[in-house]
């Protein structure tokens, strides 16, 4: 679970957001430096069409995670991140992994005159950083899905008072997107590129 408290709420595609996720993941890589390997526009606010919470969800690559944390620590507190206690992800249903491999480092950003942005930092090559792309992509190439992901995405805002049931009730229909999602990946050969 996500450790916020805030009402969810979710509201119709921007389509300034792509542009503007991008202008963050280029701040974010200036600002940290070469251990950041690389950062990207995730989550739903990267995809064309899709309902989202109006928060940007980047994820930073990294070869270390406890290396990251020491050297983003004050650059990402002068920009007004916050790190988390959350430490991991979710392990998929069904996918029989070590948790451990689902490691992370969360930082967010809220209550300044920047965008709300939630920062996943993961290990570059991890399981939970592919998904995170795979996600991404798969709903970038099926654009017919959008709607109805936007729809649970909508009643679900509507019936659940804070953002962590909001995200634990999410997290399965998650899962089987990833499942649909991994198939496509295996026949269509998709691997995780860097966006340009």
């Amino acid at each position: 679970m996500m450790p916020e408290s805030q009402t969810p709420l979710v509201v119709p595609y921007d389509a300034a957001w792509p542009e503007r996720g991008r202008a963050l993941c280029a701040e974010l890589g200036a600002a940290l430096g070469p251990v950041a390997l690389r950062a990207e526009h995730i989550g739903s606010t990267s995809i064309p069409g899709m309902a989202a919470k109006p928060v940007y969800d980047l994820q930073v690559s990294v070869a270390d995670l406890d290396e990251a944390e020491a050297a983003f620590a004050g650059p990402l507190a002068d920009l007004g991140f916050r790190l988390s206690p959350y430490r991991r992800d979710h392990v998929p249903a069904g996918l029989d992994d070590v948790p451990s491999r689902w490691a992370k480092r969360f930082w967010s950003r809220r209550g300044t005159a920047a965008e709300p942005v939630n920062l996943h930092v993961r290990l570059a090559g991890s399981p939970n950083e592919r998904l995170a792309l795979l996600f991404r992509d798969w709903f970038r190439t099926h654009p017919e899905a959008v709607p109805a992901y936007a729809h649970f995405k909508y009643a679900l805002a509507s019936r659940v008072s804070d953002t962590g049931t909001y995200a634990d009730v999410k997290d399965p229909v998650v899962d089987l997107v990833v499942a649909v999602a991994q198939t496509w990946a295996a026949r269509t050969g998709w691997t995780p590129e860097p966006e340009d």
